[in-house]
Parts: structure tokens; sequence; C-alpha cells
């Protein structure tokens, strides 16, 4: 079904090209991106918002648009709703150090979060006297919702916050998220998505999820690097305070005092990135044109052909649910004895598959077990292939085999 697609991609027009599966931590670009910040150097290579000579013109509708068709496909309210940042963890930081906190206040996260959803809430406790607390998973990295509802509870009224992945990098297990908000909200904390791994991957309703804030990576929507965001309800950007002052965060300023600009400009201080902005836009034109569920299918047919080749290869262990519909297109492999950076050179010198080995910024994950040397993950987006997944699971078997 995406097959014809590969053509649309640079890097998988050349001869012999890379199987490429590290696409949890970057996707590939289409021509039509490249082309997008390629036309703003070349075309109109002004800021926006600032003059008002023709480039700063263009660029002013372009980021317009862009944050009209970035609001469009995550079903916001407002358009204005929608902050342009460089990337999820920044997104992240501007909602934990935007908000109020009171010593003793209550913040969830799962045991399975990345560092910028952990880290954040661990500095708060440590500088504001927040209590951060986490929510163990299941035996098999599912979430436990009994879990979950239990710690709302056991924090009463001292619960503000509850901030959740939801798709998991490490494993590709996702949070059921409208129900969380339903828990979460049901005790009065606001809720907190981090939809790094969600957003390239299948279809977000903000209003749907009825959540509070959605943070999201372009880079990993075949969008330019440098280039994320932050949907938050409009009562509560108004009233947070922006992490980045300057340049277009006020309306005013004076020797004694300043004015705030409104949501989205009062978070994005200084001259943006525009030719990120100019390739948003042609990213999320592309990825608006796919049908995201069925993405989603085709990435877990990969997943359970990878799997079902090395779940039964002594020394291999599968991070998460056995069933490979649970991990979406993510693949993350414990290795016994053999050391995953090994294994992932040898994939990529031996045979051209490209995947991502190590803790996958999970330190705390791979910290509470002991597991010193990280995994091994392999991550499909909709270009890749059956034989794609096949060499990689292939060759790590044979690895494991020669090496065991």
């Amino acid at each position: 079904m995406f097959s014809k697609l590969r053509e649309n991609f640079p890097t998988l027009r050349q001869d012999n090209p890379p199987a490429y599966l590290d696409n949890a931590c970057m996707t590939l670009r289409p021509d039509c991106v490249i082309d997008a910040v390629n036309s703003y150097y070349t075309q109109s290579p002004g800021c926006s918002g600032r003059s008002v000579h023709r480039y700063a013109i263009v660029n002013a509708r372009k980021v317009a648009g862009a944050r009209t068709k970035v609001a469009e496909l995550f079903n916001a309210p407002q358009t204005k709703e929608m902050v342009f940042t460089r990337n999820a963890t920044h997104s992240l930081n501007q909602v934990a150090f935007g908000l109020d906190w009171n010593p003793g206040d209550v913040v969830l996260t799962s045991d399975r979060e990345h560092n910028s959803n952990l880290v954040p809430w661990l500095q708060l406790e440590q500088e504001k006297g927040i209590d951060h607390r986490v929510v163990r998973s299941n035996s098999d990295n599912s979430f436990s919702l009994e879990n979950f509802e239990n710690a709302c509870a056991d924090a009463g009224p001292n619960l503000k916050m509850v901030s959740l992945s939801h798709v998991g990098n490490l494993d590709g297990v996702e949070i059921p998220i409208k129900e969380a908000a339903k828990i979460a909200h049901d005790h009065g904390a606001l809720i907190c998505v981090d939809g790094a791994q969600s957003a390239p991957h299948m279809s977000v309703d903000v209003q749907e999820l009825d959540i509070d804030f959605f943070a999201f990576s372009i880079h990993k929507m075949m969008g330019p690097t440098g280039m994320g965001g932050l949907w938050g309800r409009m009562d509560l950007l108004k009233n947070m305070r922006s992490i980045q002052a300057g340049g277009s965060t006020v309306e005013d300023s004076h020797y004694d005092g300043f004015t705030w600009s409104q949501p989205p400009n009062k978070f994005e201080g200084g001259l943006g990135n525009y030719s990120g902005i100019h390739g948003t836009a042609a990213a999320m034109d592309y990825i608006s044109n796919l049908d995201l569920n069925e993405v989603h299918k085709h990435e877990v047919s990969l997943n359970r052909i990878m799997s079902s080749i090395i779940k039964d290869e002594a020394g291999i262990e599968i991070i998460g649910p056995a069933d490979a519909s649970k991990r979406g297109g993510i693949c993350s492999i414990l290795l016994e004895n053999i050391d995953a950076h090994d294994i992932a050179i040898l994939l990529d010198e031996a045979v051209g598959v490209m995947v991502r080995s190590g803790v996958h910024c999970v330190h705390s994950w791979f910290n509470e077990r002991g597991l010193d040397q990280g995994s091994l993950r392999a991550s499909a987006y909709l270009y890749n292939t059956e034989e794609e997944v096949r060499l990689f699971a292939d060759t790590l078997v044979e690895a494991v085999q020669s090496l065991g």
C-alpha cells in the first residue's frame, strides 16, 4: 500500500538504500519537505512579524498557514493554542516550568517515561518541593489503570498533574489516554501527554481525548529537525509563564515592566526557525494526505513479522507484551551477554540495517532492573517493507547464534 511512497524519499531512491529502522528517533523526509526548506533560503530568507517587506510578509503567511495545518491535524479548538517549539522536550519543559507549584503538589508519571517527561518533574521536586510519584506498569509493561487510579486516590487533593507518554519510545506500548484523562480530571488534576511517538503514527484528536496539553516532535513526523509543538487549552496557556522571554513574547516593555503577548507569541521568543516552519507546512500537507489508521496497521504487520522470527530465539527477549499489535511499530530487544551497540554496528556495516542501541533516554527503566547494556530497538514507519524487517530479524538471529 505504501511502497510507491518510497519514491518520495531521496535516501530511499539511492542504489542499495539502507533499511532505516530508527524511526522512533527520527523519520526520513520526503522531497516536498526538503524543497520547502530550500525555498525559504532561496526565495524568502527573511524574518516574520517584525518587518513589512515582501520576505517578511511571505514568512508571516507561512507561519500562520503552518500553525493552522498542525492545529487541524490534531483537531485543536483554536489555532492560537498551537505553539511552535524546538521539540517535544522543549514543549514538556514549557509545561513543567510554566505552571505555578506549591510544596507538596503531586505529579504522577508512568515508570516508562522518556527523560523529557521525567527529569523536569524531578528537577521541580528538587527546586520547588513538589512530590513526584511513579505509577508502576504491569509485568509486561502495559499500563495499569488500577495502579493509576489508586495512585490518584492516594494523592488526594494534592494531585495537580498527570504527565504520561501516549506511546512509549522504549517498547511501543500505548497508554489509554482517554481513560487516564477522565480519572485525572475526576481527581481535579491536569493531564499532559507526551505525544512524540503517537503523533506520527496514529490519529490524535486532543478534544476527543479530553486532555490539557499535548507535546510532539515534528522531526518524527517527516518534518525538519529543530521543530516541535505544544498544544494547550487556551485558558491554561494564558496563565502560564513563558520559559523563553524576549522578542515577540511581549506587546510592550518599559524600564520597570512589560505586557505579555497573547498565546502563541507569548511562548515563541526570538527569531523563529522559519526554514523549519516552511518544512513543517509541507510535512503537515504530506501526513494529512495519509490514512494514519492504515499507517498504524502497516507498522503492526511489520512488527509481527520481525517479532515472529526472533521471539523464540535463545538469548533474545522482546520488551513489552508478547502480542506485537500492542507494541505498534517498535520491537525493542534485550540481548543476553551480547553488547547491543556491537550488534547495531554489525547490522549497519554488514547488511545496511539501521537501528537504535542503548537505553533510549529511559535510563530509569533499565536502572530499576539492573540492565547495563540497554536494548536494541527496531522501529518501523510507513516506507519500511517486509523485506527490510526480515533482513533485520534474520541477521540478528544469525549474529546471536554466532556470538552467543
